[in-house]
This record gives C-alpha cells, structure tokens and sequence, in this order.
C-alpha cells in the first residue's frame, strides 16, 4: 500500500484507512457558501503546505487561517494574480518540495483557461505531485455558475471529495460523500459532518 498523508481530519483518516496515498490529486466541491475552507486550513497542520489563492488576497487568507479555532499549521500562502493565472500557478508549483501539501483555492479560476493549457497544467501538476509523494487538493466551487473544464478536473482527480451543504429545518447539514479514489476503494457510506470553527463528525441521527 503506498504511504498515506493525513488529511488532519481524524474521522476521515480512519475511513481512508490512515489518509490520502501520496502522490494523490484531490478535487474537494462544495458551495461557495459552505464551511470547506476549513478542510484546507485544517490540512495545513498536517506537514508544509502551499496555498496558491487565486480570488482572495493572500493577507485575507492568512489572516483567516490564523484566526481559525481550527488546528492549523502556517502556510506559504501566494496570490495568483495578473493575465496569465496558468503560467502562474505553474512557476509556484514547480518549487513544490517534497511530501508537501499543495491547495489551489479555488480552481475554478483556471479552469476557466483555454481548455489545452488547462489539461497540459493538470499534467504536469499531477506529475510533480507523484514525483515528490505530495499532496494536492483542487478546490472546485460548485455554485450557480461551474467553469466548463469541471469535468476534466473531476476526471484527471485521482480522489474526489463531494460535500454537500444543506438547510434542513433549523439544522445545517453537512454531508461528504467520496464517490471516486483511483486505485484504492471509494467510500460506500455517507460521512456527516458538523462544519461550524473546525471539521468534525456529526453524532446526531444517521441519514436516512
């Protein structure tokens, strides 16, 4: 079994059987008006981390994360910014080191770039994250308006983190489910979550 890299997420360790395999691609989607940032500042605990930002400012997200009640670690956080966000992103990653976290929040930013260049990225991305046993995660808003090249992002993903952020009565409820993990097995049973300071197991009812 290749080595497995918390996500710094217990309850979602122990059902990945001890984490992600290194040298994984990881798309996370949620609503853009869902707590999933807390799976990317939580992850940042986890070991040196990269966190390319491409709509917020870098100051922005690291006061966030520096105010989170979550555990968290210090990251290097980049803003992606100016006419060539691919070229961009591709210098930053290329200095990843090893068995380092990457996070690009959010992607939808390049996949909104022309369709070949955003494949040849996610190439050599998915290149560079299995030659240094590191870890990416792809975060993919999945609101009102979902850039064209989701699919291939979905598809080029070698794990896939679906949360779905629902108001049920006086309750918010949050559900992952992980429908894809090539090479390993894919989660067969719903995981509920409560997402309020930090990322947790919800204990109350299982789903029906």
């Amino acid at each position: 079994m290749a080595d497995r890299l918390r996500t710094g997420i217990d309850v979602l360790d122990r059902k990945l059987e001890g984490g992600i395999p290194a040298g994984s691609l990881v798309a996370l989607t949620a609503s853009p008006a869902s707590q999933a940032e807390l799976f990317l500042y939580e992850l940042t605990a986890t070991r040196g981390t990269l966190y390319l930002s491409l709509d917020r400012s870098g100051d922005a997200v690291s006061a966030s994360i520096s105010q989170a009640r979550a555990r968290t670690g210090d990251p290097t956080v980049r803003d992606v910014a100016g006419e060539a966000p691919l070229d961009n992103a591709a210098r930053l990653v290329s200095a990843l080191p090893d068995a380092s976290n990457l996070i690009i929040d959010p992607i939808d930013i390049l996949e909104r770039q022309e369709p070949p260049r955003y494949r040849n990225f996610l190439n050599e991305l998915q290149n560079h994250i299995y030659n240094t046993g590191s870890l990416a995660i792809l975060h993919g808003l999945d609101g009102y308006d979902i850039p064209p090249m989701r699919d291939t992002t979905l598809h080029m993903a070698d794990i896939v983190f679906e949360l779905d952020t629902q108001v049920n009565g006086d309750r918010i409820e949050n559900r992952l489910a992980v429908p894809k993990f090539r090479g390993g097995s894919a989660l067969r049973d719903i995981i509920k979550l409560e997402l309020s300071d930090s990322v947790a197991i919800d204990t109350s009812r299982d789903i029906a």
